[in-house]
């Protein structure tokens, strides 16, 4: 059972894990000439094996939901559109001539912002040339993320017919005094409407978004906008902690703070929201991640912990299929080659990151330049690579194998965290490896902070580690 105690106690701020090291901890500054490098020589690799993932980041929004921590900008100016687009193909030449042959597109996403802020011609416009340059995969996953308020037929329809399948929309939360002190007005009418219309046209994946701890949320709303959605049998549910971050998020300083609730009542609404999915027939991927069991985030889920008689059953239809985690959080697909697009995008070879300028005037200029607009990044070492292999482990199995050359430093820095986390039944482990227990997949986020060495470094020095979002 997972007490009241063992959540406040490690409710702490730890990283989200969608890379290794974390984006805190990387350079201010690359070299574009290394980055290039490394880029095409991981391409060599990697487009032969499992093809590429691509993200493309479109940063438009009509109005600021106050609660947002992504990179966007508000404008109700749609001739933005066509400046945008063009930059971003610009950029997508620029990668093209550092790749030796036609890329595998296995994976493509389009995040925000508002994706849909773009009409459904511009989005076409987009990206019929950069499919056109690559070969689809067979078992390629293409999704992006729509508004309720703003998608519509046509823009599912385009999409659809572009290879796409999978959408994810925004709800957040259905009570209309959270949704006026967020600015998210957005009718539950809209999210079913948006859901039936992609389900008639044929998309086999409809995730929904949902956030707890957001101002003025109390245990009965909460409990009404779960209900009310899962009613629509979402395939599957992001159910994100609210990060309260004013320092880098300006819009979250319009809150009253006093609005916000407790540190006890979210953790009574993060409850509430595991006990209603496991209701509603949905299971606990890892990472505030939930799906159905007819899901295919379900099924690699179980395949990759090695309960065999759970991904042998009749749906699934791809074997060969894996979970795996980066900057779009959980995927099936295997590439580990990730190309971003656009302001503030981040890319991922494998053994580097590079994330774009994250000012739309600034990436303008450098592409315009015909330059690739990176800016931060990091190239990973042997170290690097070892304990980010532990936590990605961790986040998809559930377990992870220790290597020996690797003993020193886990003896230093994580064996003591381990012998802790045992203690509260989170996992079992010795100097061979680790598994998590039923309790503990719930702290998965903890569980992988133990194999940070920036974090248990910097504990043992005795220095505040940098601020992140709490775990729960």
């Amino acid at each position: 059972m997972i007490t009241a105690s063992l959540l406040k106690k490690y409710d702490r701020p730890v990283p989200r894990y969608t890379s290794y090291p974390t984006v805190p901890q990387w350079e201010p500054e690359i070299s574009v000439e290394k980055w290039e490098t490394n880029f095409s020589e991981q391409f060599s690799i990697e487009n032969s094996q499992n093809g590429i993932a691509l993200y493309i980041h479109l940063p438009f929004c009509e109005s600021l939901c106050t609660y947002c921590g992504c990179n966007k900008k508000i404008t109700t100016n749609h001739k933005v559109e066509g400046e945008y687009i063009e930059a971003v193909l610009k950029e997508w030449t620029l990668y093209l001539r550092l790749m030796k042959e036609k890329p595998i597109l296995r994976e493509l996403h389009l995040g925000g912002g508002t994706p849909t802020f773009f009409s459904p011609e511009n989005l076409e416009k987009l990206l019929l040339p950069i499919l056109r340059s690559c070969t689809i995969a067979d078992d390629h996953a293409f999704s992006f993320e729509g508004h309720p308020n703003n998608t519509t037929y046509d823009h599912l329809k385009t999409l659809y017919e572009l290879g796409f399948r999978r959408v994810s929309f925004g709800v957040q939360d259905n009570d209309p005094d959270v949704q006026k002190i967020i600015n998210r007005i957005q009718p539950f009418y809209k999210v079913q409407e948006v859901t039936e219309i992609a389900r008639e046209i044929g998309y086999t994946s409809v995730n929904y978004d949902l956030i707890y701890g957001l101002p003025r949320q109390t245990t009965e709303s909460m409990e009404r906008t779960l209900k009310q959605v899962l009613k629509l049998k979402p395939d599957r549910v992001a159910f994100y902690s609210y990060a309260h971050v004013p320092w880098t998020s300006r819009g979250q300083r319009l809150f009253d703070e006093n609005d916000l609730p407790s540190a006890e009542l979210k953790m009574e609404l993060y409850r509430l929201g595991k006990f209603q999915f496991a209701m509603h027939g949905y299971y606990d991927i890892g990472m505030d991640h939930f799906a159905l069991p007819t899901d295919e985030l379900y099924l690699a889920r179980w395949r990759e912990a090695g309960k065999m008689e759970e991904w042998k059953k009749e749906e699934w239809k791809k074997g060969e299929a894996t979970l795996h985690r980066n900057f779009m959080g959980y995927t099936t697909q295997s590439s580990k080659l990730l190309i971003g697009l656009g302001v503030s995008s981040i890319s991922d070879t494998g053994n580097a990151y590079a994330q774009n300028n994250k000012t739309i005037r600034e990436y303008y200029e450098a592409i315009n330049q015909g330059k690739l607009a990176i800016t931060k990044g990091y190239f990973l070492d042997e170290e690097d690579l070892s304990f980010k292999q532990y936590i990605l482990d961790i986040s998809c199995k559930g377990k992870t194998s220790f290597k020996k050359e690797d003993l020193s430093k886990l003896e230093e820095f994580s064996f003591p965290v381990l012998e802790e986390l045992a203690a509260d039944g989170l996992i079992t482990w010795n100097e061979e490896g680790l598994s998590l227990s039923a309790k503990g997949h719930h702290f998965i986020r903890i569980v992988c902070s133990a194999f940070d060495l920036f974090i248990q470094r910097k504990k043992q020095q005795g220095v505040e580690s940098i601020r992140y979002s709490k775990a729960i």
